[in-house]
């Protein structure tokens, strides 16, 4: 079948699926050149009598089952971050039930999962630190009883009270010295989140890195790793370099891990990524070629994506999640494009469109067809068809 494609300016292009998509077999060898963790997206229940603003109703077993495609293709699971709609659709008790189901299907199954804990049980405004640090300590727990590793996110509420880096050092220092096991760090940019402006004590990014990194030197033994989503290779790279011995820096770029993964004569960057939920089994696949020390035909495989990931995660970056949920429903990984917070209506039928012909070109459907006629139903109940 084909498909006719809308434009920006109104007119309609055909276009013929492609048919000799990537790797989708699942199984292989387990990646051990790099720890890959794609952050993966939930489901809503399409028929939940529910607003925007209201309680998230997550469809749970087409939820779970995404996260056992993931893990079938040996990649771990980075859950309830900003994929999975943390403060834009999942509230923190979708997201504190997410933790808890998808840490015991990981136990169930073998696989490797990390948690987001963060402080968006606090909806108001915020008086104090004290506050915030409660907030933190109470999903800090949550994810720890889990089983699951901690990533320790960005705050909305800590940006707003913060006076200064001090703050930060303080609260920082007092979580990880509570934590049990090592956590991630994670610096989320403004571009994914503008409450995140001056993170870390200043909008100067020079600034700021000084005070993250002196949060990390002060407690090495309780980092395992930060995840860097600044959208700025350069920098990722200057402080990969400055990291101390053991500690691991988690590309979060989504404009550049290729380059980043592969890294150079001075190091590279492990992956905790969005594009990692419809990149997973060509992701898993160019990392174990990356194992075996071919580096370029690593490149081969990934850098052709980037096109892809760049046009899902365009300003404003922080609607990517629409892209990630209608490319997962093409795959077949869910039976509708629909996302808790009414997400699905933040992109346009150009942009997904757009997304849809990418995604064809490098083979991500396992059944082109099933997409070619989704992608058509989507358009003709917009009247885009006829």
């Amino acid at each position: 079948m084909t498909v006719l494609l809308p434009g920006a300016d109104g007119t309609f292009r055909t276009h013929e699926p492609r048919r000799d998509g990537a790797v989708h077999a699942t199984g292989g060898a387990p990646l051990v050149s790099r720890t890959v963790l794609s952050a993966a997206h939930v489901v809503a229940d399409p028929y939940a009598d529910t607003t925007p603003d209201g309680p998230a109703a997550v469809d749970w077993d087409a939820t779970l089952a995404f996260r056992r495609h993931l893990w079938a293709h040996g990649l771990g699971v980075a859950e309830a971050m900003d994929t999975a709609q943390r403060g834009m659709g999942l509230d923190w008790a979708g997201a504190a039930e997410l933790i808890r189901r998808s840490a015991a299907e990981a136990r169930a199954v073998g696989g490797r999962i990390a948690c987001g804990a963060g402080t968006d049980q606090l909806t108001g405004p915020v008086a104090d630190l004290a506050t915030v640090r409660a907030a933190y300590e109470e999903q800090l727990a949550l994810v720890e009883q889990s089983g699951a590793q901690v990533v320790l996110m960005a705050s909305r509420a800590l940006a707003a009270v913060a006076r200064g880096p001090e703050d930060y050092l303080e609260l920082y220092g007092h979580l990880l010295r509570q934590a049990s096991e090592p956590v991630v760090l994670h610096w989320l940019g403004p571009m994914f989140d503008p409450a995140l402006e001056g993170y870390w004590g200043s909008r100067d990014l020079d600034a700021a890195t000084e005070t993250f990194l002196e949060v990390i030197a002060e407690h090495p033994d309780k980092v395992d790793g930060v995840k860097i989503s600044l959208l700025d290779a350069r920098r990722e790279v200057d402080l990969r370099r400055r990291l101390p011995r053991g500690v691991r820096c988690y590309t979060g770029d989504d404009f550049h891990y290729p380059e980043l993964i592969a890294g150079d004569d001075q190091g590279f960057s492990h992956a905790l990524l969005g594009i990692f939920d419809p990149l997973g089994p060509l992701a898993a696949h160019a990392v174990r070629v990356l194992d075996t020390g071919d580096t370029r035909a690593f490149r081969e495989l990934l850098d052709p994506t980037v096109e892809l990931s760049r046009h899902l995660f365009r300003a404003p970056t922080r609607f990517y999640k629409t892209g990630v949920v209608f490319l997962a429903w093409l795959a077949g990984h869910q039976s509708h494009f629909t996302m808790v917070g009414g997400l699905h209506s933040a992109r346009s039928l150009p942009h997904l469109a757009r997304a849809y012909e990418l995604a064809d070109g490098l083979g991500l459907f396992p059944d082109p067809e099933l997409a070619a006629s989704r992608l058509t139903s989507l358009l003709a109940v917009y009247g885009g068809v006829r």
